[in-house]
């Protein structure tokens, strides 16, 4: 192994022990925790609304669930990140869909929700943050934020008015790991500039 592979490799250790360190500070400080828990419960209500899994309901309560739906849970529905809904939920005016998209959907979430939550954290405490007046952990937090847009790209094409076929659809849904790679980045980005102190 080559002195560069050796220093890269303490480098991104590095950077792992302190994103898990700032991780831990997080789930520690109740503003942040606010933070994480507000973001990941709005970008869930979101993913499962793009998706088609929450809609408005009829009024009522009711609970369907298909014949087997354990062996339905991992069939595909539209494409490779896509899957069957196995369950109907109607409370008033809601219905909900479960499948194995919600639980894509709060990975997703949670990951946007812990790099707002870290952002946050670098913005509302800098000199704690070891970064002084710098804005490079606020900074950091952007590509969290535009990565999160990659798993409702349907929608914004709806929002923007832009009509798209069904061969363009079909590519959001491999955005999916693009999206999450980026959440993983930026993790990392704002987490090694977090210093926590003992």
């Amino acid at each position: 192994m080559s002195t560069s592979d050796i220093r890269r490799r303490d480098r991104l250790q590095r950077a792992l022990g302190r994103t898990r360190s700032a991780t831990r500070l997080v789930f520690r400080r109740r503003d942040s925790l606010l933070v994480l828990a507000t973001v990941t419960s709005l970008y869930l209500l979101l993913y499962l609304w793009a998706i088609g899994h929450l809609s408005p309901g009829l009024g009522g309560f009711d609970l369907l669930v298909v014949s087997d739906p354990l062996s339905k849970l991992l069939q595909p529905e539209l494409g490779p990140f896509s899957f069957t809904p196995v369950a109907r939920v109607a409370v008033g005016p809601v219905t909900y869909l479960f499948s194995l998209n919600t639980v894509l959907g709060l990975g997703i979430a949670g990951l946007v929700g812990l790099n707002a939550a870290l952002t946050y954290l670098v913005w509302r405490q800098p000199s704690a943050c070891g970064i002084g007046r710098s804005s490079t952990g606020l900074l950091a937090g952007i590509p969290a934020l535009l990565s999160g847009t990659a798993c409702c790209g349907p929608v914004i094409l709806l929002v923007l008015g832009v009509q798209a076929s069904g061969v363009l659809l079909t590519g959001f849904q491999l955005l999916l790991p693009v999206a999450v790679m980026m959440l993983l980045g930026s993790l990392l980005l704002v987490g090694r500039q977090v210093t926590v102190q003992g």
